[in-house]
């Protein structure tokens, strides 16, 4: 089962991000065997937060050998040739270990920040994944479209990775399940899809008909996660600082169908996430693969967990990766 670590780029009100963290954990994740680096994209957050795909760029260049993916990026509030160009030298930077993860986004002052309408973000999303990756794979693009025209656009340099990088996108309603194996690569699932849920979704994904330009059908399974050596000494680690995160998420989430679910017991996160001793844990992540997933991303330090807590719960799933 690969791996990926979701790594923390905000911080607890008391405190300002710093990307040092960041780097000795991904650096760490990458000589326990992760197979990625996994970074997220949020604006308007009062504490701070850092820009993705610059540190993706920052990661890069202390990093030789792990994947850099994105779940995900906002797609409908970026103009596409600015995003196809950026990532694009991302891939270049890294030797070629770009996986972009888009998403539709959900608060509606972000897009306001950005002078989208979110009624329209569906078109804007399709659009967008369609022009990044026509840029990404073909010599020359010309495009008219309901947002965006192009006329003789190209890239120079175009990624390292043919004939592209991978594309990811998350979603959990049927619609964003079927925009996914048209547009996309591998679906990335919320980090509250329940384990009940996911079989069902699995299938439905993979039955969904393929884009043109589909490269695949890879299912990443995201969740919570902590391994201890007991599922006391777990708990005890991630749930305060868990607790803070989702209290915000409801705040965020308001307007999403899944904001009801950051208020459930600790009984019910820890049902779908991968928390516990490390039996525990090895055991859920096998699971997963029953269900057919192709890895899983944990987010291991929720705002204001210790470095140190963070740094053993990855020391840890690295051993079980490798067990």
């Amino acid at each position: 089962m690969r791996l990926g670590l979701y790594v923390n780029l905000y911080a607890h009100k008391d405190d300002r991000p710093r990307l040092a963290d960041a780097v000795e954990q991904v650096r760490l994740a990458e000589q326990a065997g992760f197979t990625w680096a996994v970074l997220g994209e949020r604006h308007l957050h009062r504490p701070g937060y850092h820009e993705a795909v610059t540190s993706l760029a920052y990661l890069a260049a202390h990093t030789e050998r792990i994947g850099l993916a994105t779940a995900g990026l906002i797609a409908p509030v970026h103009h596409p040739v600015h995003l196809a160009e950026s990532l694009a030298h991302i891939d270049v930077l890294s030797g070629g270990r770009l996986t972009a993860g888009f998403v539709l986004g959900y608060r509606p002052e972000e897009f306001a920040l950005y002078g989208a309408r979110p009624h329209e973000r569906v078109s804007r999303f399709e659009e967008c994944v369609e022009i990044v990756t026509r840029l990404w794979s073909e010599d020359t693009v010309t495009h008219e479209g309901r947002r965006h025209t192009l006329t003789d656009a190209f890239l120079s340099p175009r990624p390292v990775q043919r004939p592209r990088p991978r594309v990811w996108n998350g979603g959990r309603v049927p619609a964003a399940l079927e925009r996914t194996a048209l547009f996309c690569d591998g679906w990335t699932t919320s980090f509250n899809e329940t384990d009940e849920e996911l079989p069902q979704k699995i299938a439905l994904y993979r039955a969904a008909p393929r884009g043109p330009r589909s490269l695949g059908a890879e299912v990443i399974v995201c969740r919570e996660g902590y391994a201890a050596p007991t599922t006391k000494q777990a708990r005890a680690a991630l749930e305060g600082p868990l607790r803070r995160l989702y209290d915000a998420y409801g705040d965020w989430k308001r307007t999403s169908a899944d904001a009801a679910r950051y208020a459930q017991p600790w009984e019910d996160i820890a049902a779908r996430s991968v928390i516990g001793s490390y039996e525990e844990c090895a055991d859920r992540i096998g699971r997963y693969a029953e269900m057919g997933a192709d890895g899983i991303v944990l987010r291991v330090q929720p705002p204001g967990m210790a470095q140190a807590d963070a740094l053993k719960a990855i020391e840890a799933f690295g051993e079980l990766a490798t067990s």
